[in-house]
């Protein structure tokens, strides 16, 4: 659906884009991560034909952003970090000059209304756009986005500003939007990239420096794969079994924290995945298990070490760095 291929932008001296590469999947929610000043805005102003690049193409659905314009517009709905809204215009007003403006050929009023419904500010439809809240007017800017029904969203920083129940309601929005949409998110909170993407470009200093999904992501850049498990049964005989599971590099007890308990740190072999295993050996043995979780690092701890100054780039599809 969208094809990035070799973007630069260049300001003089200045390189905000470096080379950067990335394909998005139709049907699919992507999330854009990055420090301020990263490149983020302006990878998605090239993407929407905002602005020009310096070198590289990109083609929605096959048609070039710039070389054909004005068809791969069409398939483009677009949601600045500041949304363009007319404060002196009702709702009602904005997404009718909107809808003329961007000449949608679908039944006016039918389509409007469906909109609004879907963004849930039909009840404020005829209220004046300052007067609104800040959340609903992202809504707004996600409405007019959403004009000409595109195939393609691209989101920057919808959340900004917006209190913690603002912020949940156009999560949830996102989300439903993403079952008949393409849609690329920019955003700094990362639980929102997390809870509703499927994938996560990293961009650091102009430069793709990760593509994946957050659990590959942090697999990748976890220093060690470890398991740390509660089971309820006898501690010598516990550490014996696990040890049998292939993939298993070590197993050791860790001490009681739970009466009847213990815990256990299992290393793994860097690719190896024991949890169904550890699971069905429990299950054949009985001992029932109270708590596991892994080692590897949180989406926040990812973040921080993908935009450090020394960066590798890390893609699932590759299996490593680079």
């Amino acid at each position: 659906m969208i094809k990035v291929s070799n973007l630069t932008k260049r300001y003089g001296s200045f390189t905000a884009l470096d080379n950067v590469s990335f394909t998005v999947d139709e049907g699919t929610v992507t999330g854009f991560l990055g420090p301020n000043g990263a490149g983020k805005s302006t990878t998605m102003n090239i993407i929407t034909g905002y602005l020009s690049a310096t070198e590289g193409t990109v083609e929605i659905s096959g048609k070039d952003i710039l070389e054909d314009a004005n068809e791969a517009k069409k398939l483009i709905g677009y949601l600045p970090e500041i949304p363009p809204l007319y404060t002196d215009m009702t709702v009602k007003e904005y997404l009718s000059f909107m809808y003329d403006l961007k000449k949608v050929k679908l039944n006016k009023k039918e389509h409007i209304k469906e909109i609004c419904e879907i963004t849930k500010i039909d009840g404020v439809y005829g209220r004046l756009i300052g007067n609104l809240s800040k959340g609903y007017r992202q809504r707004v800017g996600i409405a007019q986005a959403l004009l000409g029904n595109p195939p393609v969203l691209i989101l920057d920083e919808p959340t900004v500003g917006l209190d913690p129940t603002q912020i949940i309601e156009i999560r949830n929005l996102i989300a439903k939007l993403g079952k008949n949409h393409t849609v690329i998110l920019s955003s700094h909170i990362l639980s929102e990239i997390q809870a509703v993407c499927d994938r996560i470009l990293v961009i650091n200093q102009g430069k793709l420096v990760a593509d994946g999904t957050a659990d590959s992501l942090a697999h990748d850049l976890s220093d060690e794969h470890t398991i740390n498990v509660r089971i309820m049964g006898p501690e010598v005989d516990v550490v014996t079994e696990i040890r049998k599971i292939k993939g298993v590099v070590r197993a050791d007890r860790m001490g009681t924290k739970e009466a009847g308990t213990s815990d256990y740190r299992i290393e793994t072999e860097e690719n190896a995945d024991i949890r169904v295993d550890l699971f069905n050996m429990a299950s054949r043995m009985n001992w029932p298990i109270l708590s596991l979780g892994t080692s590897e690092l949180t989406l926040e701890q990812v973040f921080l070490k993908l935009t450090s100054t020394d960066t590798v780039h890390i893609s699932s599809e590759e299996g490593g760095e680079e």
